[in-house]
């Protein structure tokens, strides 16, 4: 077996995908009678300062030889790849070897590539005393991701699948036909074993993107057949060709465990805390709210494009026990989902006579209230239970605001019960 890693070939301006590039590669190696067992589409830590438009890397798995595998590559990437652009810089790694049989610090190196950060110096270093064949153009950023493709079988244990379809050449850079009554009828049909292909509440097709480059749309879910299945019925302009890979996408693999007072930028988190500060709507429609914990405080948005999202955010009280998930950014969490673990329930107000039922009147700073009537008094506020418009369990930003790798909620696997978006 060969393992045959890349990344870093699109550009945000000009387009191209790195899973097009990919696919390129497994068909001139399936042309010549090789064998590719897969394609894997790994999704990176979207907080790197570097990333590409999706932060993601390919391998591809095949029985071709090394020297094969790595002068297809090589061809590909240097007739397709956007390297006009200067913020493109492609890198191949091409491993020998079962994708999992490699070393252990290849693997560790794909987990954390999810999750942290890598400098080229790190990689060209695991790439030379792993023996492995690479090649970086311009300044080979590229060659970070395309090791963490290689680690990636063996580094990640959750996998779902997207099956992609490409343009007609001819037509990359002019609007997508696709027709989305037929999206949306393909995705109820397949639901929730396929998921983040509409967004029910804003009308959206979500699997659809806005960008330029070859990718029609992507069906993504639990099951290849149903994923496959959602795109044979959708109506569209022609399909030039398709291929679902396997991937990390949908997990939150980019999530780790941490506290409040030892967050920092560049990271995603699972972060415990009970909320400090009540939410606040700021310009642009943007809610800031604070969490804490005994040691210190963050604060935690949820930006206006999360829509309905922020509604379940306002209705957040001081005290509320929470969970939260997402990257820290300029010292703010941009919250992906939030866990209610105890919500306050009760506030305090003025209190009324025993005696009479009216309210009292305050007696003085910190005297306490007193009823003018009867002349009872009490010493402070009373406590009043509360309806909450919120549920304990968790709640998720909408499909047309999720992250690729953020793990929908209809997937399962969570700790509590779960209010899912469609």
């Amino acid at each position: 077996m060969t393992v045959l890693g890349l990344d870093d070939t699109d550009s945000r301006e000009r387009g191209m995908c790195t899973t097009y590039v990919a696919d390129t590669v497994a068909r001139r190696l399936a042309e010549t009678g090789l064998t590719v067992d897969r394609v894997l589409l790994i999704r990176c830590n979207p907080a790197v300062e570097h990333k590409t438009r999706g932060n993601a890397a390919l391998a591809v798995h095949t029985d071709a030889p090394i020297e094969t595998a790595f002068d297809v590559a090589e061809g590909v990437v240097s007739d397709i790849a956007e390297t006009a652009d200067e913020r493109t810089n492609p890198g191949i790694v091409v491993a020998p070897g079962n994708p999992s049989d490699v070393p252990g610090k290849v693997m560790r190196f794909a987990r954390e590539a999810a999750r942290g950060h890598h400098t080229r110096t790190d990689a060209r270093e695991h790439i030379e005393t792993a023996g492995y064949r690479a090649r970086g153009w311009k300044n080979g950023r590229g060659v970070i991701g395309a090791l963490a493709a290689v680690g990636a079988w063996r580094g990640f244990t959750d996998w779902t699948y997207e099956h992609i379809t490409y343009r007609e050449p001819d037509r990359w850079g002019t609007d997508r036909e696709v027709d989305v009554d037929s999206v949306f009828e393909a995705a109820d049909a397949h639901y929730p074993d396929v998921w983040d292909t509409v967004d029910r509440g804003s009308g959206e097709a979500v699997c659809v993107p806005r960008t330029p480059g070859p990718v029609l749309y992507g069906i993504r879910g639990d099951d290849p057949e149903a994923c496959s299945a959602v795109s044979d019925h959708i109506e569209s302009e022609s399909v030039d060709r398709s291929r679902t890979f396997v991937t990390n996408q949908g997990t939150d693999a980019h999530l780790r465990d941490g506290a409040v007072s030892t967050a920092r930028d560049g990271h995603a988190y699972r972060l415990d805390g009970r909320v400090a500060d009540a939410p606040e709507t700021r310009r642009g429609g943007h809610v800031f709210f604070g969490i804490e914990d005994v040691d210190d405080s963050l604060a935690c948005a949820a930006f206006e494009p999360t829509k309905r999202f922020r509604d379940r955010v306002r209705n957040l009280r001081v005290g509320d026990r929470l969970t939260v998930c997402g990257e820290v950014s300029n010292g703010t969490l941009k919250l992906e989902k939030f866990a209610v673990r105890e919500l306050n329930r009760t506030e305090l107000v003025t209190p009324t006579c025993p005696d009479c039922g009216r309210t009292m009147k305050s007696a003085g700073r910190g005297q306490g209230y007193r009823c003018r009537e009867c002349g009872t008094d009490t010493e402070g506020k009373a406590e009043r239970r509360i309806e909450r418009d919120l549920e304990i369990g968790w709640y998720e930003v909408p499909p047309r605001a999720r992250r690729h790798i953020a793990k929908p909620l209809i997937r399962g696997g969570f700790d509590a019960q779960i209010h899912p978006e469609k």
